[in-house]
């Protein structure tokens, strides 16, 4: 395999602490990172966040920027609406900060999901992403997320 040194940094990256979606160890995706020059990597698990502070520290140790961000289960209607159409309505949403106030709203919707918006997963609402939206970028994430949905409609 040819080792291209383009300016490729990946956005979506999901590691071993999202349960039964990823085996990437942190150490390995660093190791395979600075192979490739990469530049930055970023981590976007499900519904958690719990990877970062080994994610960053180990970025930095490497020489590489560190991209925080979660992929966040979104509910169609809000989190203390607990139905299965709740459940099977969620859509997915990778939120990624971009400074120190994104990194700190992401905290506290990746918290509140966990807290009180847990229904099967770890959900956030809309009025939730507005009120906690500043200082985040947010992609459309899979085949789950809400553009690729409504796409896959059509």
């Amino acid at each position: 395999m040819q080792k291209d040194k383009a300016n490729f940094v990946h956005l979506h990256v999901h590691t071993d602490y999202s349960l039964l979606q990823s085996t990437i160890r942190i150490d390995s995706l660093f190791e395979r990172a600075k192979e490739y020059d990469m530049k930055a990597v970023a981590i976007t698990d499900h519904g958690t966040m719990f990877g970062v502070m080994n994610f960053y520290e180990k970025a930095k140790k490497a020489g590489i920027k560190p991209i925080i961000g979660c992929e966040c289960y979104v509910t169609p209607r809000t989190i203390t609406d607990k139905t299965p159409l709740d459940h099977e309505g969620l859509s997915h949403l990778v939120l990624l900060a971009k400074n120190q106030k994104g990194y700190r709203n992401l905290c506290k919707l990746v918290t509140k999901a966990c807290l009180d918006g847990i229904y099967i997963k770890p959900r956030i609402d809309k009025h939730l992403l507005e009120e906690f939206s500043s200082g985040l970028i947010g992609l459309s994430a899979c085949l789950k997320g809400g553009n690729p949905y409504v796409i896959k409609k059509w």
